[in-house]
């Protein structure tokens, strides 16, 4: 399958290909100009399409591919996060949005569910030789008489015959045909294969339909070449294929491969490190022109260029705190082109936080993500660096992870990207334009289940009940030793769980399933994942999950009728039920808990918000698994 992606950050760039070159044919374009000419002229199977590159910028590129009828699934990618930029990418013809920074893995599922959805262009029958496919009842034909196939051996034939000039892989097929969370191993392929073709020889055909080429895959065999062909041997056993792709090592969760992704992102590190670096450099030029009143107008647009792809370029390569500073530096140099004395200083602290972060990642040793669900996570918003300095050192030996920003608004564009299990919390920001408490306020608006520590040297009794009104776990007052600091915390820090919770997520879409599916699973949970409602229950018995997350609205059965189902069992009628809705509607939410859901989620979903309610649910019911029916 081949994938042309359009990125023009070199560092970004390579990072992807060489996550997708395992399993896939990747062809890069650095403009729009450029993709628009070679998604004219090559046949791809899908567009990685970055939003913001030079000639032609890629909302222009998708509109301009849409006109003229080309329907190659498209995935923007851009550091542009607003609602109205997914709303503007989707409305030019996009199938899919990702803000950067984005998780590896993520992408990769998304590039799976794209690659899985059927052609728009699909005829209503298709033959090849006497195997008819009718495409509006889904039945195989050889003559007229009709093939019974496993649904997995019809939609192999079924990929052959829709493509019957392409050769797929075992992997390729695998991509293809199965859900993220229940890949086989490749030697079923061939089993399958084995299977179709014992049933195409029992329906009447003499020579083999299902060509092999060794090394690459399986394809249909030519008219021509399938009448000179010999037939198989009966007793013949199929020679060993070697047609699977070489399995992708670069970005998988299993040990070796996660040690195999280390070193490949540490040498990625050391080629663009220095890239990086320069980058930074040219902000800080920026900045002294600034100072000196010689800023021209090309180095400014060079500067918010370069501060934009550092947006998404340092999250992606294990620098979430890199890209936090470098989105403040971009909002304030578009909010203004005349800068004052306090944002120009205020710039060129964060400018040198910046080079300050990518020095300490040159003296460590690389990984590819952060650890981020080893140790419980705190998030420290206080802009006393002395303190969360000292923090910082002892948290290690505490075994906490802890995250440092000097005010509200770093605190709020972390949040959107990981949820943490404590934040401690100053009052008072003098620098900025957000104290603590308004800030406590819209934070437990949005996540009402994290426990907030406020510290602050403010003591009176006001401050104090605003604190306990607006949702506070904890008021310490300053000063404080960073022991007092640290039982505070573990008094409020979520008690370790035994055991991996499991959860069961049922929703139709295929891209939603496996974006849920790696976001449960990066944070420990064992996620099972099920697009046919009508198989609910038997899934349900079979996993015994600790938690449902559901889709209400699905064809055939929906997501309300299914909690009723669960919650009239007397054996399983306990089990939280989150449901998962693209309305808001008063309505329909009364609906959803008359029908015995525990709790909600809207569409588009939040990661942060997703894991602070399934942990919160799941840590209410302490994992307890539902006792069986006796047999």
């Amino acid at each position: 399958m081949k994938i042309l992606l359009v990125e023009d950050n070199q560092s970004t760039c390579v990072l992807i290909e060489q996550a997708l070159a395992a399993r896939y044919i990747v062809e890069i374009a650095e403009d729009g100009h450029s993709a628009l000419a070679m998604a004219e002229q090559g046949e791809y199977d899908l567009l990685l399409l970055d939003v913001d590159i030079p000639r032609l910028d890629g909302i222009s590129v998708c509109q301009q591919l849409r006109t003229r009828g080309d329907q190659t699934p498209i995935l923007l990618l851009t550091a542009k996060d607003g609602t109205s930029d997914r709303v503007l990418g989707l409305d030019a013809g996009a199938d899919d949005y990702m803000v950067k920074p984005f998780h590896l893995p993520e992408l990769l599922a998304r590039v799976r569910a794209l690659l899985r959805r059927p052609s728009l262009t699909t005829p209503a029958v298709v033959t090849w030789e006497n195997l008819r496919l009718d495409c509006q009842t889904s039945e195989i034909c050889y003559g007229e008489q009709l093939l019974r196939l496993t649904p997995k051996e019809h939609g192999i034939l079924t990929l052959l015959l829709l493509n019957p000039q392409q050769i797929f892989s075992r992997s390729a097929m695998i991509d293809r045909l199965w859900e993220f969370g229940e890949p086989p191993t490749e030697s079923a392929i061939s089993s399958h294969i084995k299977a179709i073709r014992q049933k195409l020889k029992a329906a009447g055909v003499t020579h083999d339909l299902i060509e092999t080429i060794y090394g690459f895959g399986y394809r249909l065999r030519s008219l021509d070449a399938a009448h000179t062909a010999s037939p198989p041997s009966p007793n013949a056993t199929n020679p060993p294929d070697v047609s699977g792709a070489a399995p992708s090592t670069a970005f998988s969760t299993d040990s070796d491969s996660q040690k195999t992704a280390a070193s490949v992102m540490a040498a990625l590190w050391e080629r663009f490190k220095d890239s990086f670096t320069t980058q930074v450099d040219l902000l800080e030029r920026a900045i002294v022109a600034t100072q000196a009143g010689t800023l021209t107008a090309d180095l400014r647009q060079e500067a918010l260029q370069t501060v934009h792809k550092l947006v998404g370029a340092l999250g992606i390569y294990g620098f979430p705190q890199g890209s936090v500073l470098a989105k403040q530096i971009e909002t304030v140099l578009r909010s203004s082109t005349t800068l004052t004395a306090v944002e120009i200083q205020q710039l060129a602290r964060w400018i040198e936080a910046l080079r300050q972060e990518l020095t300490q990642r040159n003296q460590s040793t690389v990984s590819p993500t952060p650890p981020t669900n080893q140790w419980p996570r705190v998030l420290v918003v206080d802009d006393d660096s002395d303190l969360t300095a000292r923090l910082q050192v002892e948290a290690e030996g505490r075994s906490l992870h802890i995250k440092t920003v000097p005010h509200p608004t770093a605190a709020q564009l972390l949040l959107d990207q990981t949820a943490p299990d404590v934040i401690l919390l100053d009052l008072t920001f003098p620098a900025h334009n957000e104290d603590g408490l308004s800030w406590l306020k819209r934070l437990k608006q949005q996540h009402p289940t994290i426990p907030v520590l406020v510290f602050t040297g403010r003591d009176s009794l006001n401050d104090r009940l605003a604190a306990a009104r607006l949702g506070a776990s904890q008021f310490l007052h300053k000063p404080a030793t960073t022991a007092q600091i640290f039982q505070a915390i573990a008094r409020v820090l979520p008690k370790p769980s035994v055991g991996t919770a499991k959860v069961l997520i049922v929703d139709d879409d295929h891209g939603v399933l496996a974006h849920l599916s790696t976001v449960l699973t990066e944070q420990g949970l064992a996620a099972v994942t099920l697009s046919e409602p009508q198989r609910f229950w038997e899934v349900f018995t079979a996993t015994s999950p600790n938690l449902v997350l559901l889709d209400l609205e699905m064809p055939q059965v929906s997501g309300l009728e299914l909690c009723r189902v669960v919650r009239q069992d007397a054996h399983w009628g306990d089990v939280p039920i989150l449901v998962v809705t693209a309305h808001t509607d008063a309505t329909l939410i009364q609906q959803a808990f008359t029908a015995g859901a525990d709790d909600f989620i809207t569409k588009p979903v939040l990661i942060a918000e997703l894991m602070t309610r399934v942990l919160n649910r799941l840590e209410r019911t302490q994992f307890r698994q539902p006792l069986k029916p006796a047999q």
